[in-house]
């Protein structure tokens, strides 16, 4: 544990209001690490979560990397090829997404015993604020350790935490020492945290951004503190008072909860090359169609917009949706909607990527004694996969083309 001072329980002066306590939660390497706890002969290994590299020259990129791949320089958003040639002795894996999500609503689920104001940031880390909680579970940092436990003790993995009095101030904190880190950031020494701290650090500043700051000799959150503000405002707008306002650690956005209910699912498949072939290009639609499907009935959800995404192989990315009269939550229903918007924009050209998504949820029309649907069939299937796992029951189409494709390697 690191910081500065202890979260103490009252604002920089010593009275006036209660300064908050908030604590940002961010699993270490969490897919990575979810791996190496279901497999235990990868425990130490480098593990690289993402694309098939296929000896270098295998399309993607890279979800997550384990700590021991991080040493040979292999990080998020690389290009898979990239992170094969840098560790060609790492264990790459294709991301399961169905297992982490199952992970992510454990660690949520502990989370919220702690207080009711977590708002989740993505599947692997969570803001809370723990104001309220102090007279009972203790200071910020007792909380923060408390978390850590409950979290090795439940699931196996590790959690850095920062906790501070700003969503701002324990975010960076949180990144500060990872893996297992726990940083504490005092009310009032905010300013002196941030201070040395590279400027990139900042929310807000980007690569342009970063850039434009080091042509005016701003180098460090400090640097940038204690700029004139009419400058930032001439080098950067309004936007420029914003950077120096948290970059001084004055930061009052709340945690918001979210809904547990999503806005909309969706799944999407890069080919590994691009492909003008009508077929495979039918048959990869259905099976993304029939995922989006069995995502919506697990979340007893149906969707009313139905959005198709397409990139061809000059990585022009277009996007159609259509709306529905009654909500659909199976494959079949979907990829009806799904194959119209696909005629209406594939010209003559490969295609790179297609996605599918569902929106604007809702209940189904009014019940039928007889269902014309396929919802019941949908849901046996579900069921034979959940007990016989995701390659049990499949359609005759999709069969015959994994068939062929074996055949063709």
């Amino acid at each position: 544990m690191n910081g500065i001072g202890d979260d103490g329980g009252k604002g920089a002066s010593g009275g006036g209001p209660v300064a908050r306590a908030i604590l940002h939660v961010d699993m270490d390497a969490f897919f990575a690490a979810v791996e190496q706890r279901d497999r235990p002969e990868l425990r130490g290994q480098p593990v690289v979560i993402g694309a098939d590299p296929k000896g270098g020259s295998g399309r993607g990129v890279v979800s997550t990397a384990s700590y021991e791949a991080r040493r040979f320089g292999v990080g998020s958003a690389m290009p898979i090829s990239k992170a094969y040639r840098l560790c060609p002795s790492g264990v790459f894996l294709p991301v399961d997404m169905e297992k982490y999500a199952r992970v992510s609503d454990e660690i949520m689920g502990v989370l919220r015993r702690y207080t009711d104001l977590v708002e989740p940031v993505s599947i692997d880390e969570a803001f809370l604020d723990v104001t309220g909680r102090r007279r009972a579970l203790g200071p910020g940092q007792a909380i923060a350790a408390s978390i850590k436990k409950a979290l090795r003790d439940e699931t196996s993995l590790t959690a850095s935490i920062g906790v501070a009095s700003s969503k701002l101030v324990a975010k960076i904190a949180s990144d500060l020492e990872k893996p297992d880190g726990l940083v504490v950031v005092a009310p009032g020494s905010e300013a002196e945290f941030l201070s040395p701290l590279p400027v990139r650090r900042l929310w807000g500043v980007g690569p342009k951004t970063e850039e434009s700051l080091l042509k005016i000799g701003i180098r460090t959150i400090g640097d940038l503190a204690r700029q004139d503000r009419a400058r930032l405002e001439r080098r950067l707008g309004s936007h420029g008072q914003d950077l120096r306002s948290l970059a001084q650690g004055i930061d009052d956005r709340p945690v918001q909860p979210e809904s547990s209910a999503p806005k909309s699912l969706g799944q999407e498949h890069t080919f590994e090359r691009d492909t003008d072939d009508i077929e495979t290009l039918r048959v990869k639609l259905i099976e993304l169609c029939d995922e989006v499907g069995r995502r919506l009935r697990e979340h007893s959800l149906a969707g009313r917009t139905i959005t198709l995404k397409y990139r061809n192989e000059t990585f022009q990315t277009r996007t159609r949706a259509e709306t529905i009269a009654d909500p659909a939550d199976t494959g079949e229903a979907i990829f009806t909607v799904a194959w119209r918007l696909f005629r209406a924009v594939h010209g003559r050209g490969r295609v790179r990527l297609l996605g599918v998504s569902a929106s604007g949820f809702g209940s189904h029309g009014q019940l039928q004694l007889f269902p014309a649907d396929s919802s019941s069939i949908e849901h046996a299937r579900d069921a034979v996969r959940r007990r016989f796992g995701d390659g049990a029951l499949t359609r005759a189409s999709l069969l015959v083309q994994r068939r062929g494709d074996r055949r063709a390697e």
